[in-house]
């Protein structure tokens, strides 16, 4: 009997050593207006599966809000994430980009693809070369965004935002404006993968042609998500489960 338990716990061990996978480092870059707190749980759920994560909040928003000016452009923000992988001495990482991250990360690939792993747009914007997120927004700019344009500031324009922080702060104007040059051939060579969320298994027209639209031209994997934009505030368990279905690809 006791050599029998024996054999067994060592297939037990085996099996489980079998199960083991190394540990991966995510890079979540937030949407305008937000910050590093958005990806709290998510951060959280990935932490206990083993995962590093870095959760970086671009300067000028979130705990950064003390240095906003109306100077920061998209450069800016770029530099933030490219120094955390420098500093920080990232490789194979999994680049996540919410929203308006897509044009942070996008510019982060051009300067450092040889850091990343996989790509993946988060319901996010997908610039063309030499375009601004304000080029990216289209029609929705005049509607959406001009109207709530203030002293060279974009202030939240879906509702009211939080009284007391973690909250989502006005975002400077020329993070908007700049334009991004795409030209480097190596992002080609990283997996991307685009995450449209929709509504009752439909997604929005209007935001389709700052996304998807630009992901299915350039035959990126495409991953419909149901629900609302911000998933990983609404959902945080779900958006990890739909990162795990991608990196299985």
């Amino acid at each position: 009997m006791n050599k029998f338990f024996l054999v067994f716990a060592i297939l037990s061990t085996t099996a489980c050593l079998g199960q083991t996978r190394s540990s991966r480092t995510f890079l979540l870059v937030h949407g305008a207006w937000s910050g590093g707190w958005d990806y709290a749980r998510v951060d959280s759920i990935l932490k206990t599966n083993g995962d590093r994560v870095y959760r970086p909040t671009l300067t000028g928003l979130g705990e950064r809000v003390h240095l906003s000016n109306a100077n920061i452009t998209l450069s800016t923000y770029i530099s933030d994430i490219v120094n955390v992988i420098r500093f920080e001495d990232l490789h194979n990482i999994i680049l996540v980009g919410h929203s308006y991250g897509g044009m942070v990360i996008a510019g982060v690939a051009e300067q450092v693809p040889d850091r990343i792993h996989q790509l993946v747009y988060l319901d996010a914007m997908v610039p063309n070369d030499g375009e601004s997120a304000q080029a990216v927004c289209g029609d929705l700019w005049n509607t959406l965004i001009a109207p709530n344009i203030k002293d060279g500031f974009v202030l939240y324009p879906f509702g009211s935002t939080k009284p007391a922080p973690p909250t989502d702060v006005p975002q400077p104007l020329r993070t908007y404006t700049e334009p991004l040059k795409i030209n480097n051939p190596l992002v080609k060579q990283i997996p991307t993968a685009f995450i449209v969320m929709t509504k009752n298994g439909k997604s929005d027209p209007a935001t389709n042609k700052m996304g998807v639209d630009r992901a299915r031209a350039r035959n990126w994997a495409i991953y419909s998500f149901e629900g609302g934009h911000y998933s990983m505030r609404e959902q945080p368990q779900n958006l990890v489960k739909k990162l795990e279905l991608i990196l299985q690809k």
